[in-house]
């Protein structure tokens, strides 16, 4: 039974998170059929796709299931892993990947949010990046994308105290493009897809690629990748990793002793 719902009408994509019980936690099965889905909209040619939850939801996603992460010090995040072919599928999306983001978005959940071409949320919105919080280091890639969108300053912010930002600060900050009730949310993003498909498809796909090549144009060696990996293996490879995961486990507060 897949953990995805998806719909297609109008040209528009849909695709709803649809595992409550596990507040859309992402499993390799969940993003695996978010991939899926993804691919299913490519073949449909959709020209605007929606990522969702189900109405009403607390939680849009609580991140990467931690039930899932290594414990024998391999790259919880490497290039292969799936949110890494969820995230660059959003982005060599050939169309609009809207994000309407209605209830909290934690951890890795936040990377999917991030490369979305647009996020719409509520009041109810917030966003928190969570892996100092278990002991887990972050993929590069990923840090490049946050700090792109929100700045070092705030990048750095949300990562070391692992607090959700609010939807009034997420609008103020560009993370969010628009804060509506949540009665309105999909109506608002549907007339925002419907703006998008009175446009030429072929000049945003142009466009978005074009935002995406000069997105990345960061001077960076490979010397210099080679020293950010190396650190993430620090990280990855660490007592305090492993006393993070059994502390989440066990129900406790984690004893970290920078090891």
């Amino acid at each position: 039974m897949s953990l995805v719902v998806t719909d297609f009408r109008d040209q528009i994509g849909w695709i709803t998170m649809d595992h409550d019980v596990k507040r859309n936690a992402l499993s390799f099965e969940m993003l695996c059929n978010l991939i899926d889905a993804l691919d299913e909209m490519l073949m449909r040619k959709a020209r605007v796709v929606i990522l969702r939850a189900n109405k009403g939801t607390k939680v849009w996603s609580a991140g990467f299931n931690i039930e899932e992460l290594p414990r024998d010090g391999s790259d919880p995040l490497a290039y292969d892993n799936p949110l890494q072919k969820v995230i660059r599928s959003i982005i060599d999306f050939p169309a609009p990947v809207i994000a309407m983001a209605e209830g909290s978005i934690w951890g890795g959940a936040c990377n999917i949010a991030f490369v979305c071409d647009m996020v719409i949320g509520t009041p109810r919105t917030s966003l928190a990046i969570t892996p100092a919080k278990i002991g887990v280091p972050y993929n590069t890639s990923g840090i490049l994308q946050f700090i792109d969108i929100i700045g070092s300053h705030t990048a750095k912010e949300m990562f070391f105290t692992a607090d959700p930002i609010p939807a009034e600060k997420a609008l103020t900050l560009g993370i969010l493009n628009h804060v509506v009730p949540p009665e309105e949310l999909e109506a608002f993003t549907i007339r925002m897809a419907e703006k998008i498909l009175e446009n030429s498809p072929l000049s945003i796909r142009v466009i978005k690629q074009q935002l995406n090549i000069l997105g990345n144009a960061l001077p960076l060696s490979p010397q210099t990748f080679e020293h950010i990996d190396m650190l993430r293996r620090v990280a990855g490879n660490s007592k305090d990793y492993l006393e993070g995961l059994n502390a989440f486990f066990e129900k406790r507060k984690p004893e970290f002793k920078g090891e």
